[in-house]
């Protein structure tokens, strides 16, 4: 493009000062900013320029000219090839650092908040992602919402308790088939047999799973004809009872020499208790399809978060860090400051995590989810824990809420987990309707809620405090809890 200080195939030297959520490096060359993907706060790098736009380019690290204080070496193998991972190479304390600095930032920034960190207070600046908008307009005199620091982890490995495995070919693999994950911004797949940030039942179920398919002579399906048998592989481990669940994501319904290969798991796989298939034959870059069966044992593992037991099927959402889990709904349970008489309405309900956390200390939780299989997965979940205050129902939140307020139901609190887009406009709008005294936002993408916070802001109520809390370490996603109370209240 014309009239930039950078062009495509450019080396240019750049002080990196920022990261975006993405992990990726920020550096400003002429006042241009690039995103460099491998760099990190505090490093001097040339970079070449791969893609240029308006607003920003991206480029390579070609060389480090002057590394971070807090740069690290990488202790994974291909880490540099794979795209589960994006912060490997920098301090875990800077990265707990950077996750709270990126809360406070899009607070500030999109969501025109007044924003403190201890006795830093916090204006509409930020460098961490270039291309967000902000929205609303600047708001009155009030006091800085308090950003908590990152509530990270002790021993940050080895904590996912779900893999989810593309499997394709290669001629330099004997058998054939691989499985891995996805190089970084491409469908290439990366073989994997260790990957340091899943729990090791999980490594060794994968590696089994794909011996035993090269074994039995299974093709891997191709995304360019259609064609092939196994798309993926997807294995969960529960860590509190030991149990394993193995997901076969096939191409069809026929499966070659199905009762030698449940033969062939149960010996192999320690702990499993359930065996699955999953038919996907669309076209399209989606996980799972609609039908799952039972090839053998339980449709479901059990695996605990705190007190509360949950039966996890195959397609379930289930959060994948147990330790971070349980401290993340701490913090919305704190923030829900809940005494026993309330009535509570979790809006993104899934198979009922946070609502049944809630339901020990409500009079009444109310869930609503729109996948049927997730509140089936909620009610039975109830069940098994003898709670019996909770009602759950499917549908979009914005269209059940309005039925259970002409129904009678009138929510204390309410508390909102959404999908990385965040709330939809009508369940904000539902909400400041419902006027409950409290509102927890539990959110796995700061700038939605930045955004979403500025409505409820505007909408008569402010927001007490945020705690980040660090689910996906080494990565450069983190969630947030944020509680706010209604101004008149």
């Amino acid at each position: 493009m014309a009239g930039l200080p950078v062009q495509v195939g450019d080396r240019v030297d750049v002080e990196i000062i920022g990261l975006t959520h993405e992990g990726e490096g920020v550096g400003r060359v002429e006042g241009y900013t690039l995103f460099v993907r491998g760099a990190v706060p505090g490093d001097r790098v040339r970079a070449e320029v791969s893609s240029v736009g308006k607003s920003f380019g991206r480029a390579r690290l070609a060389e480090l000219l002057e590394a971070s204080a807090d740069r690290i070496a990488a202790p994974c193998a291909i880490y540099e090839l794979c795209g589960g991972c994006q912060l490997q190479h920098w301090d875990y304390a800077a990265q707990l650092r950077w996750k709270r600095q990126l809360v406070a930032d899009n607070l500030a920034r999109i969501g025109k908040l007044p924003v403190a960190m201890g006795d830093v207070e916090l204006a509409a600046t930020d460098t961490s992602d270039a291309s967000a908008d902000s929205v609303g307009p600047p708001p009155a005199t009030r006091p800085p919402v308090l950003v908590h620091p990152t509530i990270g982890m002790d021993e940050p490995w080895r904590y996912r308790n779900k893999a989810q495995v593309p499997i394709g070919m290669s001629a330099s693999v004997e058998g054939g088939l691989i499985g891995g994950f996805f190089e970084q911004g491409s469908h290439d797949i990366v073989d994997m047999d260790v990957c340091l940030i899943q729990q090791e039942p999980n490594e060794e179920t994968v590696r089994v799973v794909k011996r035993i398919a090269r074994s039995l002579g299974w093709s891997s399906y191709d995304r360019g004809t259609g064609r092939g048998l196994l798309r993926h592989v997807v294995v969960r481990h529960a860590e509190a009872t030991g149990e394993r669940m193995v997901v076969l994501i096939t191409n069809g319904r026929d499966l070659p020499h199905e009762d030698e290969l449940v033969a062939l798991v149960r010996e192999q796989v320690p702990g499993v208790a359930s065996i699955c298939q999953n038919v996907n034959t669309s076209r399209a870059s989606i996980v799972f399809g609609d039908e799952t069966r039972v090839l053998w044992g339980r449709d479901v593992i059990y695996d605990e978060i705190g007190d509360i037991r949950f039966a996890i099927s195959a397609r379930s959402f289930f959060q994948v860090n147990p330790q971070q889990t349980e401290r993340l709904y701490g913090a919305a349970l704190k923030y829900a400051a809940l005494t026993g008489g309330e009535t509570v309405i979790d809006a993104y309900c899934g198979i009922g995590t946070i609502t049944l956390f809630l339901a020990r200390h409500a009079r009444r939780v109310y869930g609503v989810e729109i996948v049927p299989e997730a509140i089936e997965d909620a009610r039975r979940n109830a069940s098994l824990n003898g709670i019996a205050n909770a009602d759950f129902a499917v549908g979009a939140a914005e269209d059940v809420l309005p039925r259970w307020q002409a129904g009678g139901v009138s929510p204390d609190v309410i508390v909102v987990d959404p999908p990385r887009k965040g709330c939809d406009p009508r369940l904000l709008d539902t909400m400041l309707q419902l006027r409950p005294q409290r509102i927890v936002y539990v959110s796995c993408n700061p700038s939605t809620l930045a955004r979403d916070l500025r409505v409820l802001e505007d909408g008569g109520y402010r927001r007490v405090e945020a705690q980040p809390v660090d689910m996906f370490p080494h990565t450069g996603h983190v969630e947030c809890v944020i509680g706010m109370q209604r101004i008149d209240t």
